[in-house]
């Protein structure tokens, strides 16, 4: 029987180039979405939601983005502006997690973004205890109210980050971690 904290332990992230078919099937990501939103949610605001890419429209999205980006930046290198139109493309499957914030709430702004980080978390975590790879990526994209607008966004949204799931087509290697005494001390009075 492996530790309790054996997924915790040997958690780490796909690069989303390095993700490729399969993704989970309509009834393992019903399974995925409803563990991933089982988070610490002070005021049960529910400051989350998801936007599911896959197939066209996680094609469409890209082409989408590539242009606006060409339009802000009318100077981009094609090979700039193939990246940012390839971006969604690798992984089969790209989960776009929105906090929704309620600024009049008694709950601070910074919980509410907290739990819907928690959602983007527990994605990674539920895909990679599924077998499959993860990663969390944002970009200029997550940021920009434009593209806010293409992903039918309100004022009230913002992009928490695209965790972009699939099979990992290699072996990833761990990357160094930091040292325990490095980041944690005790407080005494």
């Amino acid at each position: 029987m492996s530790h309790p904290l054996s997924l915790l332990q040997n958690r780490h992230s796909v690069p989303s180039r390095q993700l490729g078919e399969p993704g989970p099937d309509a009834a393992t990501l019903k399974t995925l979405l409803e563990a991933a939103i089982r988070v610490p949610d002070h005021g049960k605001l529910e400051p989350f939601r998801l936007i599911v890419l896959e197939g066209a429209a996680k094609l469409a999205f890209g082409d989408r983005l590539a242009t606006l980006s060409l339009r802000v930046n009318p100077d981009m290198t094609d090979s700039k502006r193939e990246k940012d139109r390839t971006r969604y493309d690798f992984a089969p499957l790209v989960v776009v997690v929105v906090a929704r914030l309620d600024a009049a709430s008694k709950v601070p702004v910074i919980e509410q973004q907290l739990s819907a980080g928690c959602v983007a978390y527990n994605l990674l975590l539920g895909a990679q205890a599924l077998g499959f790879g993860a990663q969390w990526l944002t970009g200029w994209a997550a940021y920009d109210r434009e593209a806010a607008a293409i992903m039918g966004l309100k004022d009230h949204e913002s992009v928490i980050g695209f965790v972009h799931i699939g099979t990992p087509q290699i072996d990833v290697p761990d990357r160094e971690r930091p040292v325990l005494a490095g980041v944690v001390s005790t407080w005494t009075p």
